[in-house]
């Protein structure tokens, strides 16, 4: 188990509170519909329109792919892979990858691209519908901590058990006070944030073995 960035090629701000409006707790309810206010609505309940860019995740594949030395016919699982952006560059790098998406978005997998729509269907984490290590790589970026703590629990078992190889997760985290305030101010859909120490034991309450990082405002 490392802690290592391997989204460190994905484009990102600064993500401090002053840039998206204050948010009220009706705003969070209707982003954890996930459906289209979310993905493709107002900036207050989301990304404000969810496209697909290659400068999102072309480098950020490549990343995973050479850092995991995956075969060039992986089996690769995507947990919460919304319209499926990184399994369509993971497919355009690895023509012969056997990729799967999951996500709770009725929305996100009706509006995914169109190659990727045969690959991806609705599920949750907490209850992952493949048989033990049925894949090389899992991944779980910005997923997990959108349920629960008992959940998030669930979630990590679940990674655990339907990998053969390797893992990721990333979650909502903080080291400081200042990191935790703003991280109260941005957040829509999280439902467990915790400090990276508190992670950590999560992490080995489950048996979590594999790789992770944090999304820390700021």
């Amino acid at each position: 188990m490392a802690e290592i960035d391997l989204m460190r090629f994905y484009p990102r701000r600064s993500g401090r509170a002053a840039e998206r409006p204050s948010i009220t707790e009706e705003d969070r309810l209707i982003s954890r519909r996930f459906d289209k206010s979310y993905f493709d609505g107002d900036r207050r309940h989301g990304y404000g329109g969810f496209t697909y860019h290659e400068r999102f995740w072309t480098e950020t594949v490549k990343l995973f792919r050479d850092h995991y030395r995956l075969p060039e016919d992986a089996a690769i699982l995507d947990v919460g892979c919304a319209k499926g952006f990184m399994l369509y560059d993971f497919v355009k790098l690895m023509p012969q990858a056997r990729v799967t998406g999951l996500d709770v978005s009725e929305y996100a997998l009706e509006h995914a691209v169109e190659p990727i729509k045969p690959f991806i269907r609705a599920g949750s984490a907490k209850s992952l519908p493949f048989q033990d290590k049925s894949f090389d790589l899992v991944t779980a970026i910005n997923t997990i901590h959108n349920l629960p703590y008992g959940d998030c629990l669930r979630s990590l078992r679940e990674i655990q058990r339907v990998t053969r190889g390797h893992a990721f997760v990333m979650v909502d985290a903080w080291r400081t006070e200042a990191q935790h305030r703003d991280l109260l101010s941005w957040v829509l859909t999280a439902e467990t944030m915790l400090h990276v120490d508190d992670w950590l034991k999560l992490f080995e309450k489950a048996g979590y073995t594999h790789d992770y990082y944090w999304w820390i405002v700021g």
